[in-house]
């Protein structure tokens, strides 16, 4: 089976291939004039409420997560440090398996931080 991570899927056409879109087409493609909360194309107040609630969100899990890499990052040394001294409760084997997990978490945060970099610049690229 090819894999193939860096192409668009068939019909869906990457950020920087994309005609520009005006505010009107914005405000009424494909179902956001059916949302409430939206008067001309323009967020009440109410969806700017939800869109800081649901950024909270986002902040807490991401911090949640970073601290979760820390803390197997922590273990793992712990453990390493625990074989050094020949300490006979730790076993090799178990210290093998939390060196391969801390590494493979901060590896995936890592791929997380820089697709969400290339993310904000798409953006910030956009023209308005």
């Amino acid at each position: 089976m090819n894999f193939r991570p860096n192409l668009p899927l068939a019909g869906v056409l990457p950020p920087s291939a994309r005609p520009p879109m005006s505010a009107a087409q914005a405000g009424s493609s494909n179902g956001l004039a059916g949302l409430g909360g939206l008067q001309g194309g323009l967020p009440t107040g109410g969806l700017r409420r939800a869109s800081a609630s649901s950024s909270d969100d986002f902040a807490g899990a991401l911090k949640s997560a970073l601290h979760s890499v820390s803390d197997e990052q922590r273990r793992s040394a712990a453990l390493q440090r625990e074989v050094m001294l020949e300490n006979p409760k730790v076993s090799l084997e178990e210290t093998m398996v939390a060196m391969q997990r801390a590494q493979i978490s901060f590896q995936s945060a890592l791929h997380i931080r820089n697709r969400m970099m290339q993310a904000y610049t798409d953006i910030m690229n956009m023209q308005v």
